[in-house]
């Protein structure tokens, strides 16, 4: 009987080593692997530059507090300040984590404006975290069943329509931001049209509200630009990240700029491990392999390619509702449930998933081949054909 409590609805295989792209598994089975620990292990496994770095620091300095200076930290803030246009970064440890600083920096907003009690806007199929506040800024009800009461402070709106946000602008005054996804990822791979997040900026310009980016699973390249607002080329008062940030070292990191980076003063937040030397040191690692290796310019190329290979060999296929995605976030979503795709998919050796119960989503690491690339259009869009007829005989 396992000592962990069941908090994850874990597939049949337990994962031993890893390389670039491929897994192995504890039986030495391969699997191609198309997810990368959820859009974290972008750089691939067992990167050997990232464990040279974290070797180095791992004999120098884990961790000291952030009561004293970390160079490390000043560092990484200089270089993402740098790639993003923002002006000051807080360090933490997840994405929740980023997310919890971005709502604090929020509500500090509202009350600095005269807000008693300062409303978040979010959208209904959006995914900021698990802890109980972000839980209650996602729009999934499932996440909060037997958790009681909500935390306050958020109104939910449709992702993509900027009339319900207008409408909230004109009704209500306590509002002091908005929380988006540039592209969801939990959601399903929902990808809004070019008028949204331009609109937005310019609602919140007007409102004096701040425009908060999470860009946990769509930032560091992982859209074929640095962060996936950029496509719109807008720029947020505050920016989450995480997943990439660290190619598996837990990290996260909120970002803001103008008057939003001066509202996190000593004594108004903080953290125990965030920021330390080794978590830093990896991250800084991370920026400059991604910089170095053209790793925003290959997710761009792979996710186009991808996406044409999969419109080429599922177009006009019945059950197949949408082929959506930006760079290497992919989504294919079916007119069923399908998430046993999943165990399908591990069977035949690579490695997806399934989201809001019927979408594949495809996360593919930036140091994919040409070569595993096709493989893995080929091998999941074989299985979903396969699982359509199948189904239609059923």
């Amino acid at each position: 009987m396992s000592a962990l409590m069941s908090a994850y609805g874990r597939l049949p295989v337990t994962m031993a080593r890893g390389e670039g792209a491929t897994l192995w598994d504890t039986e030495g089975r391969r699997y191609l692997d198309a997810l990368s620990g959820i859009a974290v292990c972008s750089l691939g496994h067992a990167n050997s530059t990232i464990a040279a770095a974290i070797a180095d620091q791992a004999s120098t300095l884990l961790h000291v507090s952030n009561l004293y200076g970390i160079p490390e930290q000043e560092s990484l803030g200089t270089e993402l300040c740098r790639v993003s246009g923002m002006d000051k970064a807080f360090f933490c440890n997840s994405g929740a984590e980023a997310n919890e600083a971005a709502i604090k920096i929020a509500r500090r907003h509202g009350t600095g404006r005269g807000i008693a009690e300062p409303m978040v806007i979010v959208t209904d199929t959006a995914f900021h975290g698990r802890t109980l506040a972000t839980i209650s800024a996602t729009g999934n009800e499932k996440l909060m069943d037997g958790f009681g009461q909500r935390t306050p402070g958020f109104l939910v709106v449709p992702f993509d329509d900027l009339n319900a946000i207008e409408s909230l602008a004109i009704s209500r005054d306590d509002i002091a931001a908005v929380l988006i996804e540039p592209v969801q990822g939990e959601g399903g791979i929902n990808v809004p049209g070019d008028n949204y997040l331009p609109g937005l900026r310019a609602i919140c310009d007007k409102q004096n509200w701040l425009l908060m980016c999470d860009e946990i699973q769509s930032g560091m390249g992982r859209t074929g630009r640095w962060f996936a607002h950029q496509h719109a080329g807008i720029k947020p008062d505050v920016m989450s990240l995480a997943k990439s940030l660290g190619n598996g070292m837990p990290i996260g990191a909120c970002l803001a700029h103008g008057a939003a980076a001066e509202l996190i003063q000593p004594g108004s937040h903080g953290t125990t491990f965030g920021g330390n030397p080794i978590a830093c040191r990896t991250a800084l690692t991370v920026v400059q392999e991604i910089e170095d290796k053209g790793y925003v310019e290959r997710a761009d190329a792979l996710g186009t390619r991808m996406l044409d290979r999969f419109r080429s060999a599922l177009h006009n296929r019945a059950g197949i509702k949408d082929i959506r995605g930006r760079g290497l976030m992919i989504g294919i979503e079916l007119d069923r449930p399908c998430s046993e795709l999943m165990l399908k998919a591990l069977e035949a050796g690579i490695l997806i998933n399934v989201t809001a119960g019927s979408v594949v989503r495809l996360l593919p690491p930036y140091v994919l081949t040409d070569a595993e690339a096709d493989d893995v259009v080929d091998r999941v869009a074989g299985l979903i054909v396969v699982f359509l007829e199948n189904e239609s005989h059923a």
